[in-house]
């Protein structure tokens, strides 16, 4: 990677937000297609998302995410539930950005894709006793 990686005030502004949805226990899989903006909110960038989720076999319906990122301290991010508890830290600059959320039994990888900045990409994969997907978000500029 450069040395031209993205910093937190960088991802303010509206994107186009894609994300594949692949359960790996069956034939059910899943599409989101919406729009995800970062607003300066003093303390770095607040996150919502708001889109179309189709999963198989259901009508499709709207949905919503809301996160906090705040800066790490270290050149890293520190993403937080909307109500502040932690979630997981990105650092944009790694060869390999990712990071792991233990939500018991449940467990939350994620690997993030700057390489093409200003498109990037989230990769998570999730297993836990009654999940196991792995889910694509691809963020473009709005």
């Amino acid at each position: 990677m450069s040395d031209k990686y993205p910093k937190l005030l960088e991802f303010e502004g509206l994107w186009q937000l894609s994300r594949a949805i692949e359960d790996m226990r069956g034939p059910g899989s899943g599409q989101f297609e919406g729009i995800a903006r970062f607003n300066a909110d003093g303390a770095g960038l607040a996150y919502a998302e708001e889109g179309r989720l189709t999963l198989a076999g259901q009508a499709p319906v709207t949905a919503t995410r809301r996160y906090l990122w705040r800066p790490g301290g270290d050149g890293g991010i520190s993403v937080l539930f909307e109500d502040g508890r932690p979630f997981h830290r990105i650092w944009p600059g790694r060869l390999m950005p990712d990071d792991t959320h233990v939500c018991t039994p449940d467990l939350y990888h994620v690997a993030y894709d700057f390489r093409g900045w200003p498109a990037w990409s989230a990769t998570w994969r999730v297993v836990g006793p009654r999940k196991d997907y792995r889910m694509v978000s691809r963020y473009r500029r709005g």
